[in-house]
């Protein structure tokens, strides 16, 4: 038997399993033109059914060892502030690391926190190696958030992807276990 995915506690924050009653939240606040700009899989508008279509892979892809997707809510009030995840290649113990905040809550450093429980639940608890994200270059925050939590930049990709008819530039980072 899979074991359930956990919930990471930090200082301010609860990282726990999407539930589906979680679904009208994340079409809300991920579903904001500006949280969505910032991303490459969020889409805008965010379809109805899409956040509940979205949170029914979770469970199954964390027992496949292929995702370990959290809610990042406030420790104080349980509030849904976004979502932190791992899309993971086994094959190769390495994970792409990737998250969201909710516009309101931007600038309090709950990304950061939020990553840096990740990276060291998939260093310590999933024994991967080597964990990497990217970010569009003309959202700076992105990256600042990588390199708070310990990742170190490795370059640019001119171009690398399209985001609402615009190419756009990406850079990389990645944290190894002996960092």
């Amino acid at each position: 038997m899979t074991p359930a995915q956990p919930t990471l506690l930090t200082h301010r924050l609860v990282l726990r399993p999407f539930a589906p009653d979680d679904a009208s939240d994340v079409q809300r606040l991920a579903g904001e033109r500006a949280v969505a700009d910032t991303t490459l899989a969020i889409p805008h508008p965010y379809p109805d059914g899409g956040a509940e279509q979205w949170i029914a892979t979770h469970a199954p892809g964390f027992a496949e060892g292929k995702l370990a997707i959290f809610a990042i809510t406030a420790r104080a009030d349980g509030a849904l502030l976004g979502g932190v995840g791992l899309t993971i290649n086994a094959d190769h113990a390495k994970a792409e690391l990737g998250y969201w905040i909710a516009v309101p809550h931007w600038g309090h450093g709950y990304a950061t926190e939020a990553a840096r429980a990740v990276l060291d639940f998939g260093f310590r608890t999933l024994h991967l190696h080597r964990i990497h994200a990217c970010h569009f270059v003309r959202n700076p925050a992105s990256g600042r958030v990588m390199q708070k939590a310990g990742m170190r930049l490795e370059g640019v990709q001119r171009h690398a992807v399209r985001k609402w008819d615009a190419f756009e530039d990406l850079a990389f980072y990645a944290a190894l276990d002996t960092d």
